[in-house]
């Protein structure tokens, strides 16, 4: 039984449970956080960072897409490591590799050489990600408890991008843009001592086989197809390489899909996405983070190229909605998951978010952030923290300890390809719309600064209400696939066994 520092039972703890799981919470959480921030801190920083390596226009995109292409790639593979040779070890083996990573990023003199530290860094968040995620799956099996659980690490999930942009901002205003890669290091080393302190040691999976085949496919598969969509931005959609590259792509996850049915250890057993419940929170996720993520983007340089704000000011803009997002995890989704199914949640917070996006179809060159901005980020950042938490809980929830690591990667997968793919595609979208917008008002020279902003705002209002019809689809799709009961407590003083490792 779970006890206090006096010896006392901690009131309403599980027998059993670990009196240390809610201090290995805070270090699981904290590698999270670590890893879902770094895919936006970047983002403020990369005009100076392009500046001191003289990285070109059309290079500097790699910044952020070979961080995404290696973690969304590679997330599979990194879940069954973590299956094969325990989440600990795993989870450990991330967080030093991930840190390397960010100190030769710092350290770059050139371009490649900060692609090349990036692409790294994603690697080893391919293997840090599914591993937080299932050890806390194994670690709260109280449907209680996991509720608490689940709403911390959904409100990191969601609101970590959003953190991600306010921390660029300060170091970037206040230190270099350096210290946008540093500031992982005193992080990961302290997740490390703590990991070592308190998280239970799981030995990995003996009977467990790394599908190479598989990851070869799987991963070259989602590579070429999230690549296929970040080129799409400065080449266009008809552009040979772009059409090849999603083309291959396609054929790879295709012939993924069929050796996965005869491999003798699939990658991905296809009983983990056969499930109604998992595949629509698989799909739910995607959505949802190819919306919000196009979102961080047009509002980002709308704040620093049409209102003038400062980094700093740019990372604080997004504080209602982090605010809104842990709010909506910790305060509302986390006390109703026990009672209601989660659709209940997942469903009126995808409506939420298209609203809050409905809200920024109106913006113009001159909006005002109090009236015109924030209630939409709050009405956003509500909606993915109701979404977020029950997405994660549903979608870990009954699968065997061996296929537990890769069912959290396949979480992961879905929000990094979505966010891969939905910056690409709306991008593109503004990008177009904005071209049109300009060509067909601008008749006098002496109004082009104008018209060129006016344009901008264009583009990212016709991109956002793709956005909305996207938001709009997810919750659709929650709706119908999502068919879970809430989960069930045990009765009082029912012993909850302790997962099988």
């Amino acid at each position: 039984m779970s006890v206090t520092r006096t010896g006392e039972p901690e009131p309403g703890a599980p027998e059993g449970a670990d009196p240390r799981r809610w201090w290995g919470l805070v270090i699981i959480a904290l590698a999270q956080l670590m890893v879902v921030l770094d895919a936006t801190i970047v983002n403020i920083a990369l005009p100076s960072a392009q500046h001191d390596l003289g990285m070109s226009d059309g290079n500097r995109q790699w910044v952020i897409t070979a961080y995404t292409l290696a973690f969304g790639g590679l997330l599979l593979l990194g879940g069954r490591i973590a299956d094969l040779v325990g989440r600990k070890r795993t989870f450990i083996f991330g967080l030093i590799g991930f840190a390397a990573a960010s100190a030769l990023g710092g350290a770059a003199t050139s371009p490649g050489m900060l692609f090349g530290a990036r692409a790294l860094q994603g690697a080893f968040a391919a293997v840090l990600a599914p591993s937080a995620l299932s050890l806390l799956t194994i670690t709260f099996t109280d449907p209680k408890e996991r509720g608490k659980a689940f709403g911390v690490y959904g409100a990191l999930a969601g609101s970590g991008s959003a953190i991600g942009f306010i921390a660029g901002g300060l170091l970037t205003e206040y230190l270099n843009w350096r210290w946008c890669l540093y500031v992982n290091i005193p992080i990961a080393i302290i997740a490390v001592f703590g990991a070592l302190a308190l998280l239970p040691a799981h030995p990995g999976h003996k009977d467990v086989r790394l599908d190479v085949p598989g990851a070869v496919l799987g991963c070259g598969g989602l590579v070429a197809i999230v690549y296929g969509f970040s080129e799409a931005q400065p080449r266009g959609w008809t552009d040979p390489l772009v059409l090849a590259l999603l083309g291959v792509g396609v054929v790879l996850l295709t012939i993924f899909v069929w050796w996965q049915t005869r491999a003798p250890s699939p990658l991905l057993p296809l009983h983990i996405v056969k499930d109604r419940n998992r595949a629509g929170c698989f799909l739910t996720m995607a959505l949802a983070v190819m919306g919000m993520f196009g979102m961080f983007l047009f509002l980002t340089y709308y704040f620093q190229v049409v209102l003038g704000y400062s980094p700093v000011k740019t990372g604080m803009a997004y504080l209602p909605l982090t605010a809104a997002i842990i709010t909506g995890s910790t305060q509302i989704s986390a006390r109703l998951m026990s009672r209601v199914a989660p659709r209940m949640l997942m469903v009126p917070g995808m409506v939420l978010a298209a609203a809050g996006m409905l809200v920024f179809t109106q913006l113009t060159a001159h909006s005002a952030y109090a009236s015109q901005i924030m209630p939409g980020m709050i009405l956003m950042g509500l909606g993915m923290g109701l979404t977020f938490m029950p997405v994660f809980a549903t979608a870990t929830a009954g699968v065997a300890p061996q296929d537990a690591g890769v069912t959290s990667a396949t979480v992961n997968t879905s929000q990094q390809v979505g966010g891969s793919i939905g910056t690409s595609l709306l991008n593109t979208i503004a990008t177009t719309s904005s071209t049109a917008y300009i060509a067909a008002h601008l008749h006098d020279p002496a109004q082009q600064a104008l018209i060129t902003k006016e344009g901008i705002v264009h583009g990212y209002t016709v991109a956002i209400w793709w956005a909305v019809g996207i938001m709009l689809l997810a919750g659709l799709v929650a709706g119908l696939m999502v068919t879970a009961k809430p989960p069930k407590r045990a009765p009082a003083g029912t012993p909850v066994p302790e997962p099988v490792t």
